[in-house]
């Protein structure tokens, strides 16, 4: 595309009429790119010298915080469309929408590392001690977006959980890490909405009552044809493997021990959500479960994208810095970053674990006439 200004940013059609304030502002001007463009302060330069590598650093986290930004924004209106007793299928599309936007921005995101990878460990060292006491940990967005999208304080590794205090006498950073705790997680705006999911009613369809018949059934069925194997070896085996199965289809059905998994912090959803969770999934073909089934699946790859840029952000740091020294800002560095990488992050994780209650096609509860009319 070319550009239609000469470098006096004049147009070179000399009578085209001139910009200027009476007309709107030009380019540059619309995006403020002299505060963006002269925001890298070079610490190096201080010493009478300067290290190459530092712009690129500097460049690399800031394009990293204005994205996050852009992902607060969009977190803020979907959370907003989502706090409401009723969606219109004009606002699951726009919220689609702009999931599939963070999707992508956390992609580019990832893309991002190799870029400052070019900087060898000897490199970074050169103006390592120019970022003491600040650190990637102090990050207000990340935490901010973990926060939003549902990461609880009790889920986090110990040096994580008063992170707060990283932000100092910060008021504005506080008051917002304090208002992103208390208002309605993402998590928390998904497990009520899945707790809407049309056919749970037990006065209806009642889908968790023919499903528990269903599993009853698939697993009887199983054991009998587990009685008919050759060998004793083989019976016990296939028959110890349906006693398992029975025993994780129990930990749904029954309230008391999905609830009793939540508080140990092995899952995140209630009970009413996790139901409807599995029914999206298992009739996602159908046109009213077709965008939620969507939905849940961007919701993993939001999980998955930002576990994916914790370990790209590991694998980094311990190849600058090792995995025994400190990390700037007094954190663990290698060691406190590597403990994020578990289960415990993830925000969605029982919609990673949702094949776990799969059961065959064939013996999936078939939908009544007029629960497949309310589908469509």
């Amino acid at each position: 595309m070319s550009c239609p200004f000469n470098r006096n940013g004049n147009n070179h059609d000399d009578n085209a009429i001139p910009l200027g304030s009476d007309v709107g502002m030009i380019y540059g001007e619309y995006l403020m790119l002299e505060k963006v463009l002269s925001a890298q302060r070079m610490l190096s330069t201080q010493d009478n010298r300067t290290v190459h590598d530092e712009h690129l650093f500097i460049v690399t986290h800031q394009a990293y915080e204005l994205w996050f930004k852009q992902i607060i924004y969009e977190l803020d209106s979907i959370r907003e469309m989502l706090n409401e007793e009723k969606i219109e299928e004009s606002k699951t599309l726009e919220i689609l929408k702009r999931l599939n936007r963070i999707v992508l921005i956390l992609k580019l995101l990832n893309d991002q590392v190799p870029i400052l990878e070019t900087m060898t460990p000897l490199d970074f060292m050169e103006f390592r001690n120019y970022l003491a006491p600040a650190s990637g940990f102090q990050s207000l967005q990340f935490r901010l977006i973990e926060n939003k999208l549902g990461v609880k304080s009790e889920n986090r590794v110990k040096y994580n959980q008063r992170y707060s205090e990283a932000f100092g006498g910060d008021k504005l950073a506080t008051d917002a890490i304090s208002g992103s705790e208390n208002d309605p997680s993402l998590l928390d705006l998904i497990d009520r909405w899945l707790g809407r999911t049309p056919g749970l009613e037990v006065d209806g369809f009642n889908f968790w009552h023919k499903f528990q018949e269903s599993v009853a059934k698939f697993l009887d069925q199983e054991e009998k044809n587990a009685l008919l194997e050759k060998t004793e070896n083989a019976r016990n085996y296939r028959l110890m493997d349906i006693e398992k199965r029975r025993e994780v289809y129990r930990s749904i059905f029954d309230p008391n021990v999905h609830n009793a998994m939540v508080s140990r912090g092995d899952r995140r959803f209630s009970h009413r959500a996790m139901q409807g969770a599995i029914m999206i999934n298992f009739y996602r073909d159908e046109p009213r479960f077709s965008q939620p089934h969507q939905m849940l699946t961007l919701l993993m790859d939001i999980d998955s994208l930002i576990t994916k840029w914790r370990y790209n952000h590991v694998m980094m740091v311990q190849r600058m810095i090792g995995s025994q020294q400190l990390g700037t800002g007094g954190s663990s560095g290698y060691q406190y970053l590597r403990s994020t990488l578990s289960d415990r992050y993830k925000v969605f994780l029982d919609l990673f674990n949702l094949s776990t209650f799969l059961i065959p096609r064939e013996v999936i509860p078939p939908l009544n006439e007029h629960m497949r009319q309310k589908l469509k």
